[in-house]
């Protein structure tokens, strides 16, 4: 025991198999695990004294952002929001000969005596073969959620899509119908990740054989509900959606809400209305009842279609973005005369919570009515 006491903690920490790395709050590497060393071929020598974003991991995340950007970076956000991760981070780390080894990254700030937060910490660990297979299954996905958009001077659809993890748990389809009708569905998965990503499989095959169904909202989700419930019976899953279609001989968008985000309607003169989606999410119960909602259609609207992982974001104060915060960010940045910068929109949506990262998908769909 009094061996034990009298071990150095640094010598205990390279024994993990975790390699772990101290900043200051300038981002100076202060200290370097011999774990560290092993993972990525720096030798403390290499790092201890430059700063973390000097060349030296330039990590990336599983989107390709650059890391080292200071909203992006895990250990700059668990410093600023004096939060430590909730879980482990999907980071590609940039090892001493130039390969990328991806890493399972967990950061958490730490404090002196009065609490004050004076640096952070850095835990990861080489997750290659658990990679190998996300990596597999995220183009497989990818390909679900791979739809053409229709070329149309009408009418425009533009999707951006930000997944929890490598793989989603939101599902989003666009399909032309007619000549003048187009099928809209967006669903989110309860949960994300492995389980959430393989509902979104099965949702991409009852798109494929029902969406002609769209022609009536209702019957679509109505249908779509009682295929999910029959699968989900045993389980507690569910999914949130709108599903919608786009008629352009009678100018009208007609959907059934299954208990989705409100829909936001931006008029060319900026003033917006949000559409209410009534009805419960999709697999709660068989035979759940849908109703059928109806606006008309103007030169120069816009539609915007959201997942929640897009306005259920909280700051430091506990208060939650909400419609009103995603539709003011937007603003700002000149919406709807200019068209949605997403790198722009995530940089400010990441800037007002109080979390390392996104804590939910985010999905977002924009329908560009012709002036």
């Amino acid at each position: 025991m009094e061996d034990l006491a009298r071990l150095d903690i640094k010598a205990i920490i390279d024994l993990l198999i975790d390699g772990v790395y101290v900043c200051d709050l300038d981002r100076k590497i202060i200290y370097w695990s011999k774990s560290a060393e092993r993972i990525t071929g720096w030798s403390a020598e290499d790092v201890v004294g430059t700063h973390c974003f000097d060349n030296v991991l330039c990590h990336i995340d599983k989107d390709g952002h650059l890391l080292c950007g200071k909203e992006y970076c895990p250990l700059h956000r668990s410093m600023v929001t004096d939060t430590r991760s909730k879980g482990s981070l999907f980071v590609y780390a940039q090892k001493k000969d130039g390969q990328r080894v991806p890493t399972q990254v967990s950061v958490a700030p730490i404090h002196n005596d009065a609490g004050e937060v004076i640096g952070g910490i850095e835990t990861f660990r080489d997750d290659s073969e658990m990679a190998h297979d996300l990596e597999r299954a995220k183009a497989i996905q990818h390909v679900a959620l791979q739809h053409d958009m229709p070329d149309d001077a009408r009418v425009a659809f533009t999707t951006h899509y930000i997944p929890h993890s490598i793989v989603g748990g939101d599902y989003y389809a666009i399909q032309k119908l007619g000549d003048d009708q187009y099928a809209i569905m967006l669903a989110d998965v309860m949960g994300h990740g492995i389980a959430a990503a393989l509902y979104t499989m099965h949702l991409s095959q009852l798109w494929e054989r029902y969406h002609n169904l769209l022609k009536h909202p209702v019957e679509f989700a109505a249908t779509v509900n009682n295929e999910l419930a029959r699968v989900t019976k045993t389980d507690e899953s569910f999914a949130t959606a709108v599903c919608a279609l786009v008629d352009l001989n009678d100018r009208t968008f007609r959907f059934a809400g299954a208990g989705g985000p409100q829909i936001v309607l931006m008029h060319a003169d900026e003033t917006c209305a949000y559409l209410e989606s009534p009805g419960l999410p999709l697999a709660i119960m068989k035979d759940a009842p849908y109703e059928e909602v109806s606006i008309d259609i103007q030169e120069g609207d816009c539609l915007l279609l959201f997942s929640d992982g897009a306005i259920e974001i909280q700051n430091a104060d506990g208060k939650m973005l909400n419609i009103d915060g995603l539709v003011a960010i937007l603003r700002k940045q000149g919406y709807p005369e200019r068209g949605i910068d997403m790198a722009a929109l995530e940089e400010e949506l990441l800037k007002y919570s109080n979390a390392i990262r996104f804590e939910d998908d985010l999905t977002l769909i924009e329908v560009r009515f012709a002036r």
